[in-house]
């Protein structure tokens, strides 16, 4: 049984330096828990110039991450790097030589993980990568263990805590999209180039990672139907509001009898859903099981030591099965299930467009939907006298109809401009 496990640090920016700052102010702690030493003995960074935002002793240090991959007396290798090369190269050369692997990096997860899970199952070590969704949410343990028993037929999710700001400022102060994303770059949770955040990469690759495990069956983040948060304007979130709605980006994952639908985009859902009230940079996942019913996984998203501690704890858990002979679950994707086309995925729609204020004008709207067999649940008519705007939910419908009847209207001459058009979940169709 090993006395001391040793660990190699690959990236050492905002999550590695939280890895670095809770291994070692927490070293006697994580000892005691363990019943053995863990120890970080090398340190790779891209430039030896560059602020380091921990006190690293100079010793540890390289640019070489090669020297942590083949230092014989390292144990666990953690990647924190992120991006898809050298990463993947990285991490497949740890485990051919033996190495267990934690991994924080999402993309990489979502695209590559069958092959780095397999990898590791040949070479009976442990890959873990609790940090790639949720930050400090303990979520995909709880799926792969906690949950096991359960059939988990759906989640929704706020997983990206840039455009969960964005949107919050925009709800709660009244200010639009650009001056929002101002602001979550001056506090930092927004990135110089947001592009990943607010067009819904990031989240898709979340969900990716999220519905391979819930659903047991390989979702790629190019299965992902991605739509981001650029177009949401206030008076999206005003005419929602009076509906009884919040405007999030939210993750949506269904296992249906016909396939699994995958899909982030902005959704309204009722103020009375618990995601609704998830405000600023928090993140939440809400999985429904058939015997563990409406479970939500809530907390921080992102941040240097929120990260850090769900890549601590893979480190810890990892070095138990290494002290006990243990092994961590492997993959878990048995099945092979179908990804259904956007345009078969049911859901009910919001939409605001603009037209003339007269007589008729509404008899030919409705014509379109009816034509498309789509049922109008509600209508909100503003007008000016000159202009109306119009404000309606559908009931429930193939994404594909709604689609036919978006070109019906834009072929109306009454129908000035289409707004918006924004999906609806989170609760029973009436």
């Amino acid at each position: 049984m090993s006395t001391r496990i040793v660990v190699g640090l690959i990236g050492c920016g905002t999550v590695g330096s939280g890895v670095f700052r809770i291994l070692t102010e927490k070293k006697d702690l994580i000892s005691r828990r363990l019943g053995c030493s863990l120890e970080i003995s090398r340190v790779a960074v891209r430039d030896l110039s560059d602020p380091i935002y921990v006190e690293v002793p100079p010793s540890m240090l390289t640019t070489d991450a090669l020297q942590v991959i083949r230092d014989p007396d390292v144990d666990i290798v953690v990647e924190v790097m992120g991006g898809i090369e050298p990463a993947r190269t990285f991490i497949m050369d740890a485990i051919d030589r033996g190495k267990h692997v934690v991994c924080a990096n999402k993309e990489l997860v979502s695209t590559h993980g069958k092959e780095i899970l397999e990898a590791a199952e040949k070479k009976g070590v442990d890959f873990a990568f609790e940090a790639s969704v949720g930050g400090a949410i303990p979520i995909i343990m709880p799926l792969k263990y906690s949950l096991a028993g359960n059939t988990i037929r759906e989640i929704l999710g706020i997983v990206n805590g840039t455009t969960n700001y964005i949107l919050t400022r925009m709800s709660e102060a009244g200010v639009g999209f650009r001056e929002a994303l101002q602001q979550a770059q001056q506090r930092g949770y927004a990135e110089p180039d947001p592009t990943n955040d607010v067009e819904g990469k990031d989240a898709a690759a979340k969900l990716a990672i999220l519905a391979s495990i819930a659903f047991n069956s390989r979702v790629t983040l190019e299965d992902v139907y991605t739509e981001g948060i650029t177009h949401i304007t206030e008076a999206d979130i005003q005419f929602a509001a009076e509906l009884g709605y919040a405007i999030k980006l939210l993750a949506i994952a269904k296992d249906e009898e016909d396939g699994i639908s995958v899909r982030v985009h902005p959704t309204m859902i009722p103020f009375h859903h618990p995601l609704a009230s998830v405000r600023e940079e928090n993140n939440a996942i809400f999985v429904t099981g058939d015997a563990a019913g409406e479970l939500m996984f809530y907390g921080k998203g992102a941040g240097s030591l929120p990260a850090a501690s769900a890549v601590v704890g893979d480190v810890i858990s990892i070095a138990r099965n290494i002290r006990g002979g243990g092994r961590m679950v492997g993959c878990t994707c048995f099945r092979d299930k179908g990804i259904k086309p956007i345009e078969e995925i049911e859901s009910r729609y919001f939409m605001i467009f603009d037209v003339p204020d007269r007589p008729g004008v509404l008899a030919q709207i409705a014509g379109v939907f009816g034509k498309n067999m789509v049922s109008i649940k509600s209508v909100i008519q503003h007008g000016t006298g000159e202009e109306a705007r119009i404000v309606l939910v559908t009931h429930k419908v193939k994404e594909g109809r709604m689609r036919e009847t978006v070109r019906g209207l834009e072929q109306l001459e009454v129908v000035e401009r289409i707004v918006s058009l924004i999906r609806v979940e989170g609760e029973a169709d009436e």
